[in-house]
Order: structure tokens, then sequence, then C-alpha cells
């Protein structure tokens, strides 16, 4: 063999080697090495994660409802919480006008107008249509109207969207949607919290909470989301979720949409999902839906909870996922003594004892507060570039609702407390508490514990005290939050440490309203 038959021999072996490391799709032919490093082309660049290149298509800052007209001037419902991009709905309105149009908005960052118009109908003839239904027994309202129109989603992307109403007298209203992702593998998963928005909703008369007297005694057992949300038709979504939704897409990080009642339906779809946050209050769970963080949490996808409160109530579904049940005391629910593990108490409560804790790490305590948040361990990574110190404290920060950490209850080990805030509830000298924990399969765990975590990315605008400095702490925490989430399990490369023997949370008896 010659000298040259013997080079080109090693180089052939040389290339098969490198290929086989990097995925080569052609090898070189007849001895040939190729294009030299330096003439060699660029390599393609990767594509951005969604949605990356969404946001930056031309926003609007021309969401806003600015006339909400008479109580009666136009409302409605979409006959489903989500749809698959491409799939259709159904919309059901009732307005005194004439007529109404109907603008699809995409909620994201936008270059900082938070929104973009994806759609709008045509002109369509308005009707008043029937009065409400209430169902005896649970006092459950349903709005029974005739469809208006159905609305294609060919070409909007995943998100979360508000449909405005705008009847021709100049009334406006909101219709939420959520268009989800067929994955949400190798994504950060937004989730919708439809299910709170339904239980707080007094359209109608009736919510999970009062009936038309505003007190608890009337109050409803189930509710159905063929109604209208209440007020403008989004106040939920636009006070706990919208200013969370806009951080993250300006993040970059790549991103998936679903709603607590798609991980209902379908408990799988957050198979090898990066992380999955909650946000601002995610109270009402299903046994499902329960089940479903924990398998994907055990599976290494990172959870974070943004608000306070979270999987509280424990709910079921009927009617294909449109009526919602929770009787808020298992003595009232028709399945008590029949099928108690799946009664609608609180998680905590008997017949089958099941506290948040263990999903959370956190235990909700009291309401109403306004308290600082106040820094406890600034070495977390969490807190890497804010700044923050031992003790630093941002004004107004806890409330209205909050969680912290209860010996009294199992909650994972090891547990890291980020920050550790006095307050006084109801008389009682208490704490409330943000934390981080890791478990075996890899998975970091975030908790706020406090209701007022996205509130604050909306600064001074928030109110109750906030200022900048707690505006730019909050979107720095949540921004490095979201980029270590993103990157995989975050307990391999950010292990918690365990601080509960220093922190020495204390036991105070249980101060909540089981029943409110």
């Amino acid at each position: 063999m010659s000298l040259v038959t013997i080079r080109r021999a090693r180089l052939a072996v040389a290339l098969a080697a490198a290929c086989a490391a990097t995925a080569c799709t052609g090898t070189a032919q007849h001895g040939s090495a190729g294009p030299s490093p330096a003439t060699s082309a660029p390599s393609p660049a990767r594509p951005r994660p969604f949605p990356v290149e969404e946001n930056k298509r031309p926003g609007t800052s021309a969401w806003r409802i600015t006339d909400l007209g008479a109580p009666d001037a136009i409302g409605g419902y979409a006959d489903q919480q989500s749809v698959l991009p491409g799939q259709s709905f159904r919309l059901y309105v009732s307005t005194t006008a004439a007529s109404f149009q109907v603008k699809a908005f995409r909620f994201g960052w936008y270059q900082g107008r938070q929104a973009r118009l994806v759609w709008t109908s045509p002109p369509t003839r308005g009707q008043r249509q029937a009065a409400v239904r209430i169902a005896p027994g649970t006092r459950m309202v349903t709005a029974p109207w005739r469809p208006s129109l159905t609305v294609t989603t060919t070409g909007w992307p995943p998100g979360s969207y508000l449909l405005r109403l705008d009847a021709s007298s100049g009334a406006e209203r909101y219709v939420p949607i959520t268009v989800r992702s067929a994955s949400t593998a190798g994504a950060v998963v937004i989730l919708n919290d439809n299910t709170t928005w339904q239980a707080y909703n007094t359209w109608g008369g009736y919510s999970l909470y009062q009936g038309p007297d505003g007190l608890s005694r009337d109050r409803g057992y189930a509710v159905s989301f063929d109604r209208p949300y209440d007020g403008d038709g989004a106040v939920r979504f636009l006070a706990f979720d919208q200013a969370a939704i806009a951080l993250a897409e300006r993040t970059g990080v790549p991103l998936a949409y679903e709603t607590d009642v798609d991980i209902d339906q379908h408990p799988g779809i957050l198979a090898q999902a990066r992380a999955v946050i909650t946000l601002g209050h995610d109270e009402y769970y299903s046994l499902a839906m329960r089940n479903a963080l924990i398998q994907a949490r055990n599976a290494g996808t990172n959870l974070a909870f943004l608000g306070a409160n979270a999987i509280y109530r424990h709910i079921r579904f009927s009617a294909a996922d449109r009526v919602i049940i929770c009787y808020k005391a298992a003595s009232l629910d028709p399945l008590f003594g029949q099928d108690n593990a799946d009664t609608t108490q609180q998680w905590r409560d008997p017949p089958e004892p099941r506290p948040e804790s263990v999903i959370t790490g956190v235990f909700y305590e009291c309401n109403p507060v306004s308290a600082p948040w106040v820094v406890y361990d600034p070495s977390s990574w969490i807190f890497q570039g804010t700044g923050a110190r031992k003790g630093e404290r941002f004004a107004g920060l806890v409330g209205p609702e909050y969680d912290r950490l209860n010996p009294a209850v199992p909650f994972p080990r090891p547990m890291q407390v980020l920050a550790h805030s006095p307050l006084t509830c109801d008389g009682f000298s208490t704490f409330s508490d943000s934390v981080y924990y890791t478990v075996a399969s890899g998975a970091g765990v975030f908790a706020s514990g406090t209701m007022r975590w996205v509130c604050a990315m909306r600064g001074p605008h928030c109110g109750h005290g906030l200022t900048q400095a707690a505006e730019r702490f909050v979107d720095r925490a949540t921004q490095n939050l979201l980029r270590v989430f993103a990157a995989g399990p975050a307990g391999r490369s950010h292990p918690a440490h365990d601080n509960v023997a220093q922190v020495k949370p204390p036991r105070i008896a249980a101060l909540y309203d089981g029943l409110d």
C-alpha cells in the first residue's frame, strides 16, 4: 500500500469518526477531505424558540376596553376553553346593539405593547339572547344562547387570547380563549388558570362564593363555562396572568400554552415539558390536574407557583368539563361516603387529607393582608443580579393571600427558604414564605408565597405601595427562574440548600376558614 493510500485511508477513518460524533449526513468521496475550514459554508443559524419571532411582529396598545356600557350592552362566551391552531370554536354573544364585531388579540410582549391583533370578524347582526337559567339545588348559572358565529383559528399561533366584542353602540367586553400547544416537549408551559376564573365568576348572580345577596349562605355548588365572565370579561386574567405572560415572552425562553382544563382532559400533555408555570391565582384543581403536576415533577419537569393559595380547592368536572363542581365541604357532596377520594372540599381536609404543601412546598394560611416581602437567603441563584440583601424589604409585595412553610404539615426536603416575611393576619403574628425545593428527578420547584408576585411586575400600577424597585427585583428574579427552568431539571445544576433548621418556622394553628 502506498503512502498516499495509507494517508487517504486514515483520513477516511477520521472523517467517519467525526461524522459519527456530529451526526453528519454525507461522507467524503475519492479521498477528498472536503472544503478547508477557511472556505467552509457557515452552519445555518438555529431557529429561535417560539415565540421569539412572534414577538417581533407589530403589536398594538389598542387592545384595552374603553367603554363597558350598560351591564347588558354586550357579553359572550366561547364553547371551548382552548383549541389547537387551526381549529374552530363557536362564540355566543348577546347584545342590545344592532351589530357587533370581534377582534382577537394574542398577548405577549410585542415591544412593550403587550398584544397583537390577529383577526377581525366582519360586522355581525346583534341580538339580545335569552335570560339566564339557574339549576335548582346547585344554583348553577348557564346562558342558554344560540351561537352567533364560528371562529376559525387558522394562522393563530399558540398563546393566550382575548376576543374583544365591540358593539356598534360603543360598548365592549372580552371573551378569553387559549390556542393551546400540540406538544409541550422542551418548552416552558404557561398554564392558564381557567377553573379559578370560573369559580369566582358572579355573572348571572351565583359563583362558588356567593349568591345575589353577596353572602356565602346561598353560594353555588357548581359553575358552568356556558356563560360570560363578569366585569369586563377578563378581570382575573388581566390581574393575575397577563403581566407574567408579557415577561415570559420578553425573556425569550421556549414557551407552550395550555389551560388547567387541558391537563384534566389530557393528563399526558406535560410529558417532557421543561417547566410548568402556574400564575397569580391557581386555586381550583381536580384529581387529574393535581396528579398531572405531580407526575410531571417526578419525571423532571420544573414547577413554579407565581401566586398563593394554589391547589387549595378540590373540584371535579362534569358535562365534558364544561361544569365545575365544588361543595367546599365533604358532608354536602353527594359523593360523600361513596367516593371519598373525589369529594370536593379543601385538599387538606378530611375525609382524605392531601395538603397542597406536598406539591407547592408551602401551605395557604390567611387573608387579607398587605405586608412587606423580606429577603431571607440572598445567595439563591434566583436572586442573582438583583442586588438583594438579607433583610431587604419590598413594601406591599405580600398579600392579599399568602402561604408559608408550616412544620405541622408534610413538605418536601431539601427545602430552601428564600424570603421569610413577618406579618399579622386575623390577630395572629405569623409569616409568609417564598421557597425553593428539589426532588430526586432533578426537578426544581419555586413558590412565591404571595398573590402579588405577578402584580408586582406592573410596579406602582399594581398599587398597595409597590415600587419600581420591587418591579425590577421581581422581573429579574422571574427571568432567572424561567431561563434556568427552560434549560432542564434545575435541581441538577441548582440543588436546594435546606435551611429549615435556621429559619425555625413557627407552629401556629391553622388560620384559614375552611369554606371561604
